[in-house]
């Protein structure tokens, strides 16, 4: 966990990232973060032409959206836009860590070891189950100035990434639960329904 605290930081130091928000909760957040069942959450998002200012106000909003719901990682679909726009922060404690604006990103390879660890999301929230993935990617993308960067990312912020990079294609974590007792039983506890889950083969 340390690990993946001290590389997203000194991956947020090579973007200089421009995007300064309290990461404080507020009683109103700017967007509607949807949840299964919400049939916005399986549509595919459209890479982004041109990152400028709406670009980086939408990163924002993102960004405080997901503070306030106290989450880590937050895609654009998330919240009814359809754009390649993903938003991390992994150290929610220290002000001063600046998150991560993924725009267009594209897992370029993946390690061969696999992880299982248990996941959550804000669109299906209180349902937290094991998904296997691979423990470290390469990544290229473009930063919130529309750069294009690259990084390797592993343990906690590979999988968050992975994750997030999940919804710009319309898949949700519990589509990839292996465990169907516990999925059904976390989801009907939660007052989701299973149909809502596409099993992937």
């Amino acid at each position: 966990m340390a690990r993946s605290f001290a590389q997203l930081a000194r991956t947020a130091e090579k973007t200089k990232s421009s995007i300064i928000i309290s990461k404080e909760p507020i009683e109103t957040p700017p967007l509607e973060i949807h949840t299964l069942g919400d049939k916005v959450l399986r549509q595919e998002a459209r890479r982004i032409s041109k990152v400028n200012e709406e670009t980086r106000d939408l990163a924002k909003d993102m960004l405080q959206s997901m503070y306030s719901a106290k989450g880590i990682g937050l895609a654009a679909p998330q919240v009814g836009i359809h754009k390649q726009l993903l938003v991390i922060d992994l150290d929610l404690e220290t002000p001063t860590t600046p998150p991560l604006v993924l725009i267009n990103p594209e897992i370029t390879s993946c390690s061969a070891t696999l992880d299982t660890y248990e996941e959550g999301c804000l669109s299906i929230p209180g349902v937290y189950l094991n998904v296997i993935r691979p423990s470290s990617i390469n990544l290229s993308y473009r930063d919130e100035m529309g750069r294009p960067k690259k990084m390797k990312a592993d343990g906690l912020l590979a999988r968050c990434i992975q994750h997030e990079m999940d919804h710009l294609n319309g898949v949700l974590f519990v589509d990839l639960v292996n465990e169907q007792e516990d999925l059904s039983r976390a989801l009907e506890e939660h007052g989701f329904d299973k149909k809502d889950v596409r099993i992937k083969s």
